[in-house]
């Protein structure tokens, strides 16, 4: 390990690194999970998306046969 980097009292697996400042999360299987909440986030985001178009569309078809049988 890097002779810059020293532990975070009360977080495992995080560090700071003396030169930066910085925190660094050497804990590689929470990076990956969290990696992989974002992208099913997205996913769930976009499906979402989808849905509420696929109904505004069903509306406005609904609207127009509504209107034709006028």
């Amino acid at each position: 390990m890097n002779e810059n980097l020293i532990k975070v009292e009360g977080h495992p697996g995080y560090y700071r690194d003396m030169k930066t400042g910085a925190i660094v999360n050497m804990n590689k299987s929470a990076l990956e999970a969290a990696k992989a909440q974002k992208e099913k986030r997205i996913k769930d985001e976009q499906e979402i998306q989808e849905l509420k178009n696929d109904v505004k569309e069903l509306k406005q078809l609904l609207k127009e046969l509504i209107n034709s049988k006028v």
